[in-house]
């Protein structure tokens, strides 16, 4: 029995994760922190658990073995930096952290405690997004030149965002460090080493943190990434587009099929729906829970965490000092 305590419900997420938890044999929730005692005190009500104030004291419970990150991106180092001293297995809600010098001191504090590191990636366990990835590998669209992820929602215009999420201090920026992140993490795991990153965001409803954002990566392989996403977008489906020298690939759109024409993959002079996908991977929160209990495989912990961090925190360079930002 993994015994769990979830560090904040800061992030909308945080419940998701609760709820798949609870939902599982082999795991039982037995304590809540949170950074507001009042939010805290609810939620452990909810649950039917202890409320810790204090996070130390959470962190000595003998009754935890592991820890679920979704407070606010700004506390992930201390939080995690203390859950990985604790010998606490951690997940934790994306980004990983605000910089890349945050990430490191989390992945040397992990490391040095042995303990199990998952990072929520939900995107990279669907099986257009594993279509998406093999049909790189194995080449059927040649030599991929451009990749174009959109990813956006309504939240800021529908005010079902908690006001928090527009805290700049707290969050680290708005749409593209949260929403943003997916097609972040997707661009760097299908097309490998980024070289230089350029950005445009802006807020259409005046808050203190964009809403509408756009970056532009350019890989070391000469392939380049449009990465798109909003608060502020009515009915837009996640989209997903290969452009190669052999042909393209479109995930997604308004009847979420994955569409591909190559003749690498079928004689057929035309759009071919495929059917045939890969089986999705178990949710990321899955992946952890086995990878502790059972020794299973996790698919993306800290290196990709710190990938996706070094992206998104030059691309808020790039936004707020109008310029190119080159990868060394």
């Amino acid at each position: 029995m993994l015994r769990v305590a979830m560090l904040s419900s800061w992030h909308v997420h945080a419940g998701d994760y609760a709820r798949d938890l609870k939902a599982m044999d082999n795991v039982q929730i037995t304590a809540v922190w949170d950074e507001i005692g009042e939010r805290g005190r609810w939620w452990s009500e909810n649950l039917g658990v202890d409320f810790e104030r204090d996070l130390k004291t959470l962190l000595d419970r003998k009754d935890v073995d592991a820890v679920v990150v979704c407070g606010p991106t700004n506390m992930h180092k201390d939080h995690m930096i203390a859950a990985a001293k604790a010998g606490k297995h951690i997940f934790t809600e994306k980004v990983m952290a605000l910089t890349v010098s945050e990430c490191e001191e989390i992945a040397e504090a992990v490391n040095k405690s042995g303990v199990k590191f998952c990072i929520s990636f939900p995107y990279r366990t669907f099986s257009s997004s594993l279509f998406a990835k093999q049909a790189i590998d194995q080449g059927l669209l040649g030599d991929i030149s451009l990749v174009r992820i959109r990813n956006a929602h309504s939240g800021a215009i529908d005010a079902w965002l908690p006001s928090h999420f527009y805290n700049a201090d707290e969050a680290g920026g708005g749409a593209m460090i949260d929403l943003g992140a997916h097609p972040m993490y997707l661009s760097r795991w299908l097309l490998g080493e980024p070289k230089s990153i350029s950005s445009m965001f802006n807020s259409i409803t005046g808050k203190p943190v964009d809403d509408n954002a756009v970056s532009l990566i350019e890989f070391k392989n000469k392939a380049i990434a449009i990465v798109e996403t909003s608060f502020v977008s009515s009915h837009s489906p996640f989209t997903m587009e290969l452009y190669g020298t052999e042909g393209v690939l479109l995930v997604g759109g308004h009847d979420d099929r994955v569409r591909i024409r190559s003749k690498n993959y079928s004689n057929i002079d035309g759009w071919t729906i495929v059917n045939d996908l890969p089986l999705d991977l178990p949710p990321a929160i899955n992946q952890w829970v086995n990878a502790i209990l059972e020794g299973g495989k996790i698919h993306f912990g800290l290196e990709e965490g710190i990938q996706l961090t070094q992206l998104m925190e030059a691309a808020y360079i790039s936004h707020k000092e109008e310029r190119k930002v080159y990868f060394k």
